[in-house]
């Protein structure tokens, strides 16, 4: 297997402590600089309102497979969490784009940390991604539960 950093994400976010639990809490800027070579994969993304980033968490603890989150206090596999931290540390994030110029994409909705290498990036679908009724047997994640604590 073998995987090519597309670009490089610049984002406010220099530590872990300082991105938001998920990128759609934070209406923060970010911009997607895409490698000169990989220019054409840009075509015609100027005409989306919405695009998923695929990034890899190079900052992430590669060895945890079980974590707690802020609401369930037992541990649970990382497979059934968002953590960062997990074998491969593949992340993505739905986010807005707000404009692109030349190789840069500028985006909000992104919690990648600053220089995070550019994995991929799709067309978000609403008709196709959205699942409003997914939820978690025995009680799922709720809208409230991802406000951003203070």
């Amino acid at each position: 297997m073998e995987l090519i950093q597309l670009g490089l994400i610049h984002s406010p976010y220099k530590e872990t402590k300082e991105a938001p639990r998920q990128g759609k809490l934070s209406d923060q800027e970010s911009k997607i600089e895409i490698f000169e070579e990989f220019l054409p994969t840009m075509t015609g993304i100027d005409e989306l309102s919405h695009i998923i980033v695929l990034y890899w968490g190079d900052r992430g603890d590669r060895s945890i497979m079980e974590t707690s989150t802020p609401w369930r206090p037992q541990k649970t596999g990382v497979f059934a969490t968002r953590s960062p931290n997990r074998p491969n540390p593949i992340a993505f994030c739905v986010c807005n784009v707000l404009e692109v110029k030349g190789n840069i994409v500028k985006v909000t909705g992104l919690d990648a940390l600053d220089r995070s290498p550019l994995l991929d990036i799709k067309v978000y679908s609403a008709e196709i991604d959205a699942y409003p009724e997914a939820k978690r047997e025995g009680g799922g994640y709720n809208r409230s539960d991802f406000k951003q604590k203070p």
